[in-house]
This record gives C-alpha cells, structure tokens and sequence, in this order.
C-alpha cells in the first residue's frame, strides 16, 4: 500500500494562530487539495495526523471539528481528491498524552489501522513536531515553507533528510516525478 501523511493546519489549509475553529476559518492553500488529487491518481492513501487542541482548551468542539472535517472533504471532492482518514488528537500539551505530536502515537495507531509499517512513508507538516513525530515512527519528513514552515526553517533542528518545499503542491510534484524516476529505472 502506497500512503502519505499530511498534517493539515499550514499544510492543506491556511494557519491562524487563533485556531481554526468553524468551517468559515478552513480555507484552502492554493493548489493543496489539486495536489492530494494528484496523490491519488498516483495510487497513494491520503492519511491526515493533526493536533487539535482546540478540543482541549474548549475553542470548538467535536461537532465543529466534524463540520470542519465534512468542509474539508466536500471541498478535496471538487477537485478529485480523497483523504482516506483523519487522525487527531484532542489534548493540549499539558495532558501528557502520547497521541500529541512531537509523540508517535498518532502514527503509530494509523499503522495499526492501515496494517502497515510506516518506513520510509512520506510525511509532510509545517512544524517541527510534526516531522519528528513521522521520523521517529520511521517516516520520511518532508517541511512545507507554508503555515509555520518559514518560522521551522529558521530555528533548525529538522531531522536528518528532510527535504523543504514552498508548499504541498511543489512538494508533491517533486516527490512524484521522483519516485515515477525511480519506478522506470
């Protein structure tokens, strides 16, 4: 199985530092849903990992989490995409819980799920604990300069081989012509 995991807030969407909290807020970067199509076409499961502590700190609920989700899929279908699942965790930081990202444990319960190891499967987020959530489940990273990604850039620290794109959908384009190269050799 072919699988790629996105985080969503600064990767597919627009950030805000005041949470996305209705589906008025989520609104698409330019190009992110056309590139998750284009994951598709290529045979990959579009598997979303977000924190949304907003949960937590009582900014929204799970029904406007829900209706943000729906918004979110309506809007990938317009354009021929699918995300096959969304994995999110509900806890601020100060649960402790292992499901937050810089933990594993969202990643860990997507292999579970989709039975299936997550070496050298692609991940792509705009923080830092994003990636390094995916690099220690075995994950390759891949930052995105949208959302938080200019700001992760300047502080350092990525895991070793993460490659850097402008955004999702110049990341996607590399990634495919990359392993269509690699599939004709």
């Amino acid at each position: 199985m072919k699988l790629i995991i996105l985080d969503r807030d600064g990767v597919i969407n627009h950030d805000s530092p005041e949470f996305i909290k209705s589906p008025a807020e989520w609104i698409p970067i330019p190009g992110s849903l056309e590139a998750i199509a284009r994951l598709n076409q290529a045979g990959y499961r579009v598997v979303i990992a977000s924190n949304q502590s907003g949960i937590a700190r009582e900014l929204f609920d799970i029904a406007t989490l829900n209706a943000i989700h729906q918004k979110m899929h309506a809007s990938a279908q317009l354009v021929g995409a699918d995300i096959d699942a969304i994995f999110f965790c509900p806890h601020a930081a100060i649960d402790n819980c292992d499901c937050r990202k810089p933990k594993n444990g969202m990643f860990e319960e997507i292999s579970k799920r989709f039975k299936v190891s997550l070496k050298g499967v692609p991940t792509v987020g705009d923080s830092l604990r994003d990636l390094q959530a995916g690099f220690i489940s075995g994950c390759v990273p891949y930052l995105v300069l949208t959302g938080k990604g200019e700001k992760t850039r300047e502080t350092g620290g990525l895991p070793p081989g993460t490659q850097v794109f402008p955004d999702l959908a110049s990341m996607v384009d590399a990634f495919l012509k990359a392993t269509t190269q690699t599939a004709s050799a």
